[in-house]
């Protein structure tokens, strides 16, 4: 049985990644041991595939995203250096960001409509250039049709004219190869029978030179298998993890004599140990439906830390763990097992004591916990009264830049160098100057600036019962943006509160409002690891019961704003939009139950790169006072979201651009201000950042902030731009 591996994380054992390209940034290395150290990285993972698979794809590497790679190579965009290449992700015409597919990945969105006809060419044959060095391996590429489907201002009546004109430039690229590995995740999607028959016209046209295609689709199932079946492709690899579809099309209509199955059964997005003795029994049964088999992971294995190695977990736990090169592991052990009949002793489920206490209060839950008894319009006439806000509030997302200093004293903390009164010592001498720069500058609702926290998500889990964090498992969000995904084990509990001592000791320090900021329970779930014993409407559910006793806690201090941080929020929804109402019910349910409060509490809610137009029915199910959005990036047009409905609830309108490491104008805010306000009541409408500030120097936040609040109190006086 051949094995099949893609999408290692291109990180490293101890982020080198991050430190190369940030090197570079930083002018600490040159564009030539920039390209030197990448290369380096990259052979040393085509080393670590090349010890448990049989087949792996070269070319996976990247500067910073393979979206914008493609747009390069196909003469979208020029980047003649790595500078050129970085403005288009971070500079002053960085590309807009939104998550890839249902993940915590992000990537760029190529944008058609600032092109007037684009001209495509091959200008970077990406693939040549890595098997050149490294000599190993499938050429990679991202799918034409994938990069299409998922870039921005392209007329319908031009997609498939596009696709063609892309599939000239595909079929010049792999021209020279004996054959490539291409990724279609867009596959699928729900897909128009247009768009169905321009895939088959633009692999039929990349085959005429005779290159091998491996065409790989993941995250669900296909819906048109015998569509894909003509495809002129060497094998097919379909996710039988996440697309239990594609099983039930395997039993009705086969698979084709002429092509290789290569088989997802490796779960690429979660971290949980294979049943080896499974995975070989699903193997045997597609084998009576295909001839030719190929096991591989399910999803790129980019979603998963690098190792279990070097973890101090609970050794029960670590037992059932599989990162991604155990995954890898996992694929010559299913090889073995299937060839030799080997018994697996790999796989060891995880089974912990339940929580008797929160099984009762999840029992005890009726429909009245889930609907607040105040109304929305009078709450907002009680927060007025008390709240006293001017006209355009303004306030940030929640967190402040996190220096070197800070960084180091918290790992100091943590290895036990620095005593728990000294650390927060520390902490209440870093909030209490963070409150004093925020009056300074003119902010109306402060916050305490995170500097206890190390992630969103993280810092949560480490106060939760039932909840693992791990010390080296490092996945990438997006560029160089790494985060580590707690593991959800057993049943969630509050031992005590999580955030009290920090905002009240804020609030205490000024007059002005201090929000409470709390990661929801959704955003928790989705940038987790969650056990798979339970549905995940009641893990979401557990959250949101501790979310909920932490605004209570708030409120006994005095605290009257509170933020709930849901990011997250589509993230999680399938793919498919037939199957959106069963995730986004217990979604809004979960969000609702968090958010239970008084009615003097205006409850935020921040969410960013979410694509508002598909979900603004589910957002007005949620009940909470303000939503602050990103439209930095999208230049306001993201406004047009809520044209389509009655909104009336308070927006915060993100207007600078945080991912970038510029300092905005006002005239750049105001055309993002003056977009907004043709849609939006000013008497709606916050001003703020597009996302919290944990990433950016302290220079480009108070020059930011300082435009920002400038540009409000103008507003408030009723200026505009061509005053200033």
């Amino acid at each position: 049985m051949e094995t099949y591996a893609y999408g290692f994380p291109r990180l490293g054992e101890d982020r080198e990644y991050k430190r190369i390209v940030e090197g570079y940034w930083n002018r600490d290395i040159s564009e030539l041991d920039l390209r030197r150290n990448l290369d380096d990285l990259e052979g040393k993972i085509l080393s670590t595939y090349a010890r448990f698979v049989s087949n792996f794809p070269v070319g996976e590497m990247t500067l910073y995203d393979a979206m914008l790679d493609t747009a390069i190579m196909v003469g979208l965009y020029k980047a003649k250096d790595p500078n050129e290449y970085f403005n288009l992700c971070r500079g002053k015409n960085a590309l807009r960001m939104k998550k890839w597919f249902n993940t915590n990945y992000h990537y760029l969105v190529p944008n058609f409509s600032v092109i007037e006809d684009p001209s495509f060419t091959l200008g970077w044959n990406k693939p040549k250039e890595h098997m050149e060095k490294h000599k190993k391996g499938i050429p990679y590429l991202l799918g034409p049709f994938t990069f299409l489907k998922l870039s921005e201002g392209i007329p319908n009546k031009m997609f498939s004219h596009y696709l063609i004109r892309l599939g000239e430039i595909y079929r010049e690229m792999i021209k020279d190869f004996g054959e490539v590995h291409i990724e279609e995740p867009a596959f699928v999607m729900e897909l128009n029978r247009a768009e169905i028959d321009a895939i088959i016209g633009v692999y039929n046209l990349m085959q005429v030179n005779g290159t091998d295609i491996n065409l790989f689709t993941y995250y669900e199932g296909i819906d048109f298998i015998k569509d894909l079946y003509e495809l002129p492709v060497k094998s097919m690899g379909l996710d039988f993890v996440h697309g239990v579809e594609n099983y039930e099309n395997i039993k009705k209509y086969g698979f084709p004599d002429d092509k290789i199955l290569v088989a997802g059964l490796i779960d690429g997005l979660n971290i949980w140990r294979s049943d080896i003795d499974q995975v070989v029994k699903r193997l045997k049964w597609l084998s009576l439906y295909a001839k030719n088999l190929m096991v591989s992971n399910a999803g790129p294995l980019y979603h998963l830390p690098i190792t279990t190695e070097g973890e101090n977990l609970d050794q029960r736990l670590l037992e059932c763990l599989a990162f991604a090169k155990e995954k890898l592991y996992e694929l010559k052990l299913v090889s073995l097992s299937y060839e030799e009949g080997l018994t697996d002793s790999w796989y060891k489920p995880c089974k912990f004591e339940e929580d008797t206490k929160v099984k009762k209060r999840m029992e005890s839950l009726d429909r009245k916990d889930f609907i607040k008894p105040v109304s929305y319009e009078k709450r907002r006439k009680i927060q007025e009264k008390i709240l006293n806000l001017p006209l355009f509030p303004t306030t940030t997302i929640g967190s402040f830049p996190q220096t070197p200093d800070l960084r180091e004293k918290r790992k100091d903390f943590r290895a036990g160098r620095v005593s728990e009164n000294e650390y927060r010592t520390f902490i209440r001498k870093k909030i209490s100057e963070v409150i004093a720069l925020q009056e300074e500058l003119g902010l109306d609702v402060l916050v305490h600036g995170e500097f206890e926290r190390s992630d969103m998500v993280e810092f949560f889990a480490e106060k939760l019962d039932g909840i693992a964090t791990t010390q080296k498992g490092w996945i990438i969000s997006y560029g160089t943006r790494v985060y580590r995904p707690p593991i959800i084990y057993g049943d969630i509990s509050r031992p005590q509160p999580m955030t009290t001592n920090e905002i009240g000791f804020a609030q205490s320090l000024t007059q002005k409002p201090v929000k409470g900021i709390l990661t929801g329970p959704v955003t928790i779930v989705a940038w987790s690891f969650i056990r798979l014993d339970i549905p995940v409407s009641e893990i979401a559910l557990q959250i949101a019961l501790c979310i909920q006793d932490e605004i209570k806690d708030y409120e006994k201090q005095g605290i009257k704003i509170v933020q709930i941080d849901e990011p997250a929020f589509k993230e999680l929804a399938p793919i498919k939009k037939r199957n959106w109402n069963k995730y986004f019910d217990w979604a809004v349910a979960a969000f609702n139950l968090a958010s239970q409060s008084e009615p003097e509490t205006q409850v935020h809610t921040h969410m960013c790169y979410s694509e508002f137009g598909d979900i603004i029915e589910f957002i007005e199910k949620m009940d909470f006072d303000v939503i602050s959005i990103e439209a930095s990036r999208s230049g306001g047009d993201i406004i047009k979201s809520f044209e389509q409905t009655d909104f009336n609830r308070q927006i915060g309108l993100g207007i600078w651009d945080i991912h970038s490491p510029r300092i905005p104008s006002q005239e750049e805010m105001n055309l993002i201000l003056k977009r907004a306000l043709k849609v939006i009541p000013k008497t709606n409408l916050w001003i703020n950042p597009d996302c919290g500030l944990k990433t950016r120097g302290w220079s480009e936040v108070k020059g930011s902030l300082k435009n920002m609040v400038e540009l409000a109190h103008r507003l408030r006086k009723g200026k505009d731009e061509s005053e200033n």
